[in-house]
């Protein structure tokens, strides 16, 4: 009944030790820094998330490219090869072309290898949100479920994973297009810290604009308070951008206060960390998905 591979993309920002417990297959992504091309991996074996963070906070310049055709051949591949199926969440359609690719490939191996089935997910998640559903896949499979059960259960699922981002660095959310200049100019100087979360598209979105760190810390936990589900079960994880202090303050608030079973605190990678720079924090958790 488990004959079958989860994959996903190093996007989903958890750490080696946690894709070791949770069993699955993690395909990894290029970015370019400064003049020197990296794959990122989740045990950082090229370049770690803390360094990553100090060149980009000193002004080197990161690019981001989605996988290519080539890399999800070499990557599916021998899974289907050892007589497995593959079940492949991916990284959000409304953030990268990653999904489109992926399925064109597994409906290519799909003609190849007749005998083996495919199931590619649209996560419609970003980030710790991915790797939040992820998370929850894996749980599933250990339970025994069969990969049609799983895939079922994260369709359902995706749609009340609730993702809650801070973020410090207006320029890199400028060059990104989610503020104007002025936006960036003046929010920097009044300590403006938008939040941001993901819509029904998986697309990220500025839901809100606090002033000050110590508020938008609040404000996320306030959101898990509200909004999360049966949250005395969950395990939720935080992910930081090198700011770990930041997602060490949400974990004591959230332990103090009793509201999880649970929390993983994990990096946030420079695939995603590109987009948001340093001093990003996020909350993940189960629960009813804001209204935008």
């Amino acid at each position: 009944m488990n004959n079958y591979r989860i994959v996903s993309d190093v996007t989903l920002d958890l750490g080696q030790e946690i894709i070791d417990e949770m069993d699955v297959s993690i395909i990894p992504m290029d970015f370019h820094l400064g003049d020197h091309t990296y794959t990122h991996y989740p045990d950082e074996r090229e370049i770690s998330c803390e360094e990553f963070y100090k060149r980009l906070s000193a002004g080197e310049n990161s690019v981001t490219s989605q996988i290519n055709p080539v890399t999800y051949e070499n990557f599916f591949e021998p899974i289907l090869a050892a007589g497995k199926d593959i079940l492949y969440v991916a990284f959000s359609s409304g953030l990268s072309g990653t999904y489109n690719t992926g399925h064109m490939v597994a409906d290519s191996l799909s003609e190849k290898y007749p005998e083996r089935k495919i199931i590619v997910i649209d996560s419609l998640c970003a980030s710790i949100g991915e790797g939040l559903l992820v998370f929850l896949a894996a749980k599933q499979q250990k339970a025994g479920k069969s990969m049609e059960e799983v895939a079922e259960y994260v369709e359902e699922i995706k749609t009340k994973c609730c993702h809650w981002f801070l973020v410090e660095d207006l320029h890199h959310l400028k060059r990104g297009g989610r503020l104007s200049s002025l936006e960036a100019v003046v929010g920097t100087a009044l300590r403006i810290c938008p939040i941001l979360s993901v819509d029904q598209e998986g697309k990220l979105l500025v839901a809100s604009k606090v002033r000050g760190t110590k508020k938008a810390i609040e404000y996320l936990v306030k959101r898990l308070e509200e909004d999360g589900i049966d949250t005395a079960d969950q395990t939720v994880i935080i992910g930081h951008a090198g700011c770990k202090e930041y997602a060490e303050s949400i974990a004591q608030i959230i332990t103090d206060r009793k509201l999880v079973k649970d929390y993983i605190i994990t990096n946030i990678g420079p695939v995603i960390g590109t987009h948001t720079g340093a001093g990003m924090c996020a909350l993940t958790f189960v629960g009813e998905n804001y209204k935008f």
